[in-house]
């Protein structure tokens, strides 16, 4: 049976306070308590800005052991720089950081390309150039070109994980699993962000997953976090894969 880990997309959200976090919960205790409710965090701050060392260090120490974060490469890399040349020390310290400060309870690194990034054998070739293959990498794309048997087999090649999605518009939402580490991303659809899924839909991917016998670990996240909504499809996921 592969390790699931389920959980949400960031965890510091005001209006989680009755849904997740008791009332009066000082937000200094959110990210303990969040702790105790899912057993891996998707940390997107890191795309917009790199925390200090510190504070990958304090959420080390306030996890339990099994606990695993997903940090999401800085966008310098994948939407100013590109994946050029400029790109290799920006992405070079955010390895050494990530690594440094959460040791064996870093998991996935999730690179997010833009809407525009359609796929050319050449943007395919700088991405797979950039990567550490010494961590587990993982592409998100939102272009539909992606989608295609050709990228699947290099990226299978070279050990990174094709991030699955339910995105409002026109992507693929099954899953896809180019390796044995699955990554899956619910953003709220019809309304991003927002959106809560239907039970029929999360038992849809969650039998997806569980028919493709190679995986070994799953990694899943609901970024549909307004609301609250995300913390309520979270712990569907958990009843429905035994998490």
């Amino acid at each position: 049976m592969p390790a699931y880990y389920i959980g949400c997309s960031g965890f510091s959200y005001r209006d989680w306070k009755g849904v997740l976090y008791p009332e009066g919960l000082p937000p200094r205790k959110w990210f303990a308590y969040y702790c105790t409710q899912f057993n891996t965090l998707e940390v997107n701050v890191t795309f917009y800005r790199l925390p200090a060392l510190k504070v990958f260090e304090e959420w080390y120490a306030q996890s339990p052991p099994d606990f695993r974060f997903a940090v999401k490469a800085p966008r310098q890399v994948t939407h100013y720089k590109k994946f050029n040349t400029e790109a290799a020390p920006i992405l070079a310290s955010f390895y050494a950081t990530v690594q440094e400060g959460l040791r064996e309870k870093l998991g996935p690194v999730l690179f997010q390309l833009p809407p525009k990034a359609a796929y050319t054998e050449e943007l395919l070739g700088r991405i797979l150039e950039q990567l550490n293959p010494d961590f587990h990498n993982v592409l998100e794309f939102r272009h539909p070109s992606w989608w295609d048997g050709q990228v699947f087999r290099m990226q299978a090649q070279h050990g990174i994980s094709f991030c699955g999605q339910s995105y409002p518009g026109d992507l693929p939402d099954e899953v896809v699993a180019t390796i044995e580490k699955a990554y899956y991303r619910f953003h709220g659809v019809p309304v991003l962000y927002t959106s809560a899924y239907s039970p029929e839909f999360l038992a849809k991917i969650t039998q997806q997953l569980q028919a493709k016998p190679h995986i070994k670990e799953v990694y899943l996240y609901c970024n549909n976090g307004i609301g609250g909504a995300g913390v309520l499809n979270a712990r569907q996921l958990q009843v429905l894969l035994g998490g």
